[in-house]
Order: C-alpha cells, then structure tokens, then sequence
C-alpha cells in the first residue's frame, strides 16, 4: 500500500453532513457563524470568523433543533410516507451537520488544547444523539409504515435505496431491542465516544513527544540540506536551539529510517515509533482493552457474534469469513516474497560488512528501510533522491494530478485567493466542469504540523446534494515535511502517489451527483471508498501524465526517460515487505474484533495477544513490523476502519482491475473518463455498490492484476485479461 487514507473522526450523526439553504433555525445567533449558512460561494466555511467558543453552542444547538425536528416526524398526524417520514428525516440535523462538519474537519487538521477539550466534552452528548434517534422506537414505526405502503413499491431506484439504508441503519442501531437492552446500548455507546476521543488524543500527544532530539547534525549523515534545516527549524519551534528534531508520522516505519545512516540513531527513531502510547499518561493499552470488551459486549447485544460481523454485514465482503479467506490467500506469497527481499538485504549487509572488514549484524526492523534502499539502487541502479528534484510539489499537484483529471474528465481548476484559510499553508481551487460550470471548490493542505493528526485523508466540508442544491466543497490533507522559507519542497515518489490517491478520493466527492446528501459521494463502504482512490494511482506513473509534471525544480528539464524505466521497475521491488506488513495490521484488526463478548485481553494482554494473533497467522516476522500496533492504530480504535482495515486491498482488487480496463482500452482518454464518472464515480451508493463496479468492468472482480502489479503471481497461476465486454 503506497498511500495511507485516514477520514477524520466523527463521532456524532450526520444524517446530512452539509448546509443547507435558509432553513427555520429557533435559536439563531448572529454573532456565530456556524449558526446559519454561509453566505460565501457553495457555502465554503468562513473560516476567519471561526472561533472555538462558536463550536459548542452551535453543537448543542443543532441537537437540540434536531430532537425538535424528529418529534416533529413523530407527532404528523397524516400518515406515514416516504415523504414525511424518511425524506423528512434526511432533511433534519442541518445545524447540526454544518457545525460537527467543520469542528471535526478542523479538529483533525489544525487543532488547539481547547478544540480537544470541546471534543472530550462533546463526543458522549453526539452519541447520546444518535441514539435518541435511531433508538426512538415511535420513529422507527412510522419508517416501517412508511416502508410498508404501496408508494414504497414504486419508488425511483434511489429513493428506493435511501429507504432501504434507513431501515437498515435503524436495525443495526438497535432499534428493536427491548427498553432495558437500550439502556445498555445507550451507555455502551456513550462509553465507546468518550474511549475513542481519548485515544485519539493520546496518540496525538504521545506521537508529538516521541519525536527524536539529535545533538550533533553529523548522526544525520543520509538526509538532504533541507531536509537537515527543517529539522533544525522543527527543534528551534519547540525551544531547542542548536539541535535538531525529527518529528514522527503516524505509520510504524518512519520516512528517516530510508536515508539514516547512523545505525544507532535509526534505531533510536524506530523505538521512538514503535513505544508511542505505551506508557505514563498517554498510555493507550488500556483504552484498546477497553474498546475491544465493549465493542464486543455491544456486538452481542445487537446479535452478532462479534463486532467484526456486526461491521461487515454492511460492507461489500460481507462477511468474516470473506475477509479471512482473503487475507489467508494473500498471506504466503507476500511473507514468501518478504522472505526473499530479506535474504537479499541480508547478503548486502553481509557483503559491505566483509569488505569492510567489520562483525556482520543480524537485519533489524531499523535496518530494512535503509539496505533495501541499497538492494533497489544496486539492482535497478535507481536512486530515489535522484528522482526527488523532479517531483517539486506545486508542479505535481497542477501539472500532474490535476492535468490527469483535465485529460480524463476535462476539469479546470483555478486559484481562489479570495477565499479565507484555517491555515496559511493551505490553498483553495475552483472547479469547473467540462462543460464549463461551476462543479465544485477543492482544499490543498500538504504539511505537516504539530496541530494536524498524522496520516493522509481526504474530508468534505459540504455534500453534494440535489435535494438542498448543494454543490462539493472537499479537501486534501497530506503530512509533508514544510521546508525552510525560500527553498522548495520535493516529494518521494510514494508521496507523489499519495497525492494521486487522495485526489481520487476528492473526485468521488466532486462528481457526485446524488439526490439525497447521506447516499452521495464517498458515503459508501469502507471496503469500497478506497476503490476510486487507489484507482486514481495509476495516473502518477502514466507516461503522458508523468512527462507533464516530472519537471526539474531548478532548470524545467524533463526527467530522464531512462530514469523514468528505473522509477516504474523499481516500484515493483519490495512489494512483499510492503503487503507483509499491511496485511499484519490487517490482521490484527480483525483478530481484536472477531472476538467474542469475554474473551478479550486486558490491558496488561494487548502486546501479548498482538503477538499470539500475528504468529497464528503466519505474519511474526522480526524485520518486518505490522504497519500499525494497537496502541496507534489509530484507523480502528478512533478513525472508523474498527473490522475494516482490510478494506484497502479488497478496493486495490477493484482498482487494478480498473487499471487494466483502461490500458485496455486506451489509457488516457476523456471518453474512458466520462465512463467511469458515468458508471462508478457520480454515483455514490445511490445502489449496490459492486453493481457500479460490474457496469463499469464488465465482470466480476478478479485478484489477479493485483498480484501482478505487487509482483505476487504464484507460479502458473494465469495472466489476467482485462475485461473487454463493456465499452465507453
């Protein structure tokens, strides 16, 4: 996996997460800005009049306004209908999504002390929200009478859709338990908020302190000029003058480990990832134990024998048993290929040790980034900081990501400099539509920074709705080391392609073109919003997208084409290290929440049972460290991937398959573009979500481009072909 998706954290209901137009409000006060629309272009927050003591009583208000709304529904003497009952519902709460919209997106990346406490404040009171509604068992009577009538029979397909998810959202809430089972579900409920703000803050506090000090710039020997005074820079903000920090993302593998070539200091860093949230006040063991036992207790409550069913009863896999099948047959060609990858590495250090005439060491997780480094420029004589004055962050975002999409899909995009910033490091585009309107407006948000949660995500700050009118307003989220003032900032190729992935991402939410604001866009499984994201990937190494923006940062000269083969092979190399460790996380994910109600571990059990679940699976190798441990595995203990951590390669399936379809079909192609914005893109889960798949594949999905494209094919397994049966 080449690039790391992280929605922020909602914790409350969003039945409709935009604004919407005037809209009768009982307590409007006109000195906060979250209270009413707002007045500027497709109803972009203003974000300069945003303060922190707005975000409170507008959440509170837009609860309170909500409840009113529901009892509305409730009290409408004329009989139940889609209408007044389900489409009612979809148009309540739009204080209340317009407020929790931009808290959690801000919350998430440009956060303060007092947003935090807000958050530990507000999280239990949204859940309690939530079960107010969906456990209000006079409401869920009139959906089922409204589901009941004749008119139900013939809705239009997406209607038809909407209330299908209503009653389903209703059933898996809880609705029909009994009162004294509500009651318990209502405190689980409120208790799992609460647990996941506290992780969530923990792991952002905890990962700010382990950054590492460096005394002597000589142990930084690997990394570039700039990258050096960023560290500078990044020691001197936090008051250590004269020395040097390197800051940590939110992956166990840290970027540093690549280029370090101080041993010692590698390992210092990796501990530093690896120790996060295990200890003193931001110790997060406990609050996982916890999660776990009341996810499980909550499971079994709702009739499931675990959360993990309970979870995947609602995505596209279905089922456990789907998604453990998968894992297990992607497991040994990737650990057999890691297997190779570290005899290779191993030989180097050998070898380098022997000429040197120095003891030989055993490879180590701090190690493998470093020599594999070494491995993939021996082999394919490629450097990846050869490639980096090629990749200058501006030119990859206008002339690559959204050249591809003008090429695809025939967007324009254009500088919004009269829009207001939550942060000076970000930027606003507007979108233009192939036929020239208004689509939407895009956020660019690339760094780093204390106030940012780690990861890369893609977020909405209003949904596209036909119903309120509403056009997309989406954003970008990376976390790129900032340089210093007047120098450039050149990415990797991997955050090349993260950018790419994202984007994709932002597209789905661009092109929606939905009805009703909670089936538009992204709002689909989780096992499935990855699929036009990783889709999107694809484009970042296309010749004609490459040769666009691949553009020296000094002298405008084009990347080699020679370099260019070097960068596209060597992509392929260390494909089993990368599978291997995703898949442990994976993995763990899913062993902590198929378990069942009393039997999971205490908080002194979790690095133990972490442990014990990757050995059972065939994942326990020393080198090679799950992509995310438990204590900061922040998608499923506070980002909403609990059971669903897998959904990234189920999607790639989906994706490379994609990929294969458009080589196929000649790449780079408006006609191939409108397709599948026509077929997949538009459509959000306004149906079946793997029925938008087939319409656009033309058959079902098929693993094996998959393999391919990692390097992965076990022996004699056939080439895929892609599908041919549909066309543009």
């Amino acid at each position: 996996m080449k690039s790391r998706h992280l929605l922020p954290v909602v914790t409350g209901l969003m039945l409709s997460a935009c604004a919407s137009p005037a809209h009768a409000e009982a307590t409007v006060d006109a000195a906060n800005p979250l209270m009413q629309a707002s007045p500027l272009p497709l109803q972009y927050p203003p974000f300069d009049q945003i303060r922190n003591e707005h975000f409170q009583p507008a959440l509170e208000a837009g609860m309170r306004e909500q409840l009113a709304e529901i009892a509305a529904i409730v009290a409408n003497p004329q009989a139940a209908n889609f209408d007044n009952a389900v489409v009612a519902m979809e148009k309540s709460g739009q204080l209340l999504g317009r407020a929790l919209t931009v808290f959690s997106n801000l919350n998430a990346t440009n956060t303060n002390p007092e947003m935090q406490k807000i958050q530990q404040t507000v999280a239990p009171l949204l859940a309690a929200h939530r079960d107010a509604i969906f456990l209000n068992a006079a409401l869920y009577q009139r959906v089922l009478a409204a589901a009941a009538t004749d008119e139900a029979k013939t809705l239009d397909p997406e209607s038809a859709q909407l209330l299908n998810r209503t009653l389903t959202q209703f059933r898996r809430a809880g609705a029909a338990l009994g009162e004294a089972q509500k009651t318990r579900l209502r405190d689980l409920n409120t208790q799992l908020s609460t647990l996941t703000t506290q992780f969530q803050q923990n792991l952002r506090q905890a990962t700010k302190d382990a950054a590492v000090v460096v005394d002597d710039a000589a142990r930084l020997d690997g990394f570039s000029a700039s990258q050096i005074t960023s560290a500078a820079e990044a020691a001197k903000a936090r008051g250590l003058d004269g020395k040097w920090l390197i800051t940590l993302q939110n992956t166990t593998l840290q970027p540093g480990l690549q280029q370090l070539k101080n041993r010692d200091l590698r390992e210092k860093l990796y501990r530093a990832s690896v120790g996060r949230a295990v200890s003193g006040a931001t110790d997060n063991r406990p609050v996982v134990a916890e999660i776990v036992k009341l996810r499980a207790e909550r499971a079994q409550l709702l009739g499931y024998p675990n959360h993990a069913a309970w979870v995947l009863e609602d995505e596209t896999a279905g089922s456990t048993a789907a998604v453990n099948k998968m894992l297990a047959e992607l497991t040994p060609p990737a650990v057999a290929n890691a297997k190779r990858e570290a005899a290779d590495i191993q030989a180097l250090i050998d070898a380098r040790a022997k000429a040197a005439g120095r003891k030989t060491f055993k490879l180590e997780a701090w190690d493998w980034p470093y020599y594999a480094e070494q491995v993939r420029a021996q082999r394919y004589a490629f450097d990846d900081d050869a490639v980096r004055p090629y990749f200058e962050i501006g030119n990859v975002l206008e002339k690559g990501v959204f050249f591809a999409a003008e090429k695809l899909y025939g967007l324009h995009f254009k500088p919004r400099s009269d829009l207001p910033l939550y942060h000076p490091d970000t930027k606003v585009y507007e979108v233009t539509d192939r036929n020239g309107s208004l689509l939407g407006l895009f956020i660019a948000d690339y760094y780093a920074r204390d106030s940012k949660q780690g990861g890369a995500w893609m977020n909405s700050y209003v949904t596209q709705s036909q119903l309120f009118g509403l056009k997309p307003v989406v954003g970008n989220h990376l976390n790129v080391p900032k340089p210093s003032e007047g120098q450039p900032t050149l990415l990797s190729f991997d955050e090349v392609t993260t950018m790419f992935h994202e984007f994709g991402h932002a597209l789905h939410g661009l092109f929606a073109s939905a009805q009703y604001p909670s089936l538009s866009g992204t709002s689909v499984p989780r096992d499935f919003v990855e699929y036009p994201s990783q889709f999107n990937e694809m484009w970042a190494s296309d010749p004609a997208v490459l040769a666009n923006y691949a553009r020296h940062w000094q002298t405008g000269a084009p990347l080699d084409p020679a370099l260019v083969d070097k960068l596209l092979a060597a992509g392929r190399f260390n494909q089993g290290y990368e599978t291997t460790e995703y898949l442990a996380s994976a993995v763990l994910d899913q062993h902590w929440h198929q378990l069942a109600a009393g039997s999971t571990p205490n908080a002194a059990g979790v690095v133990a049972f972490e442990q014990a679940a990757l050995k059972e699976a065939g994942l326990a190798l020393g080198p090679v460290p799950p992509r995310y441990r438990s204590p900061y595995f922040a998608h499923v203990f506070s980002g909403g991937y609990a059971a669903g951590y897998y959904a990234y390669i189920w999607s790639d399936v989906l994706a490379r398959d994609s990929e294969s379809w458009m080589k196929a079909h000649g790449g780079l192609d408006r006609a191939n573009g409108d397709f599948f914005r026509a077929k997949v893109l538009s459509r959000g889960r306004s149906t079946e979500v793997l029925s938008l798949f087939r319409a656009f594949y033309g058959a079902e999905p098929d693993p094996v481009p998959l393999l391919e494209s990692r390097g992965l094919v076990p022996p004699g397994k056939t080439k895929s072909k892609a599908a041919a049966a549909v066309t543009p």
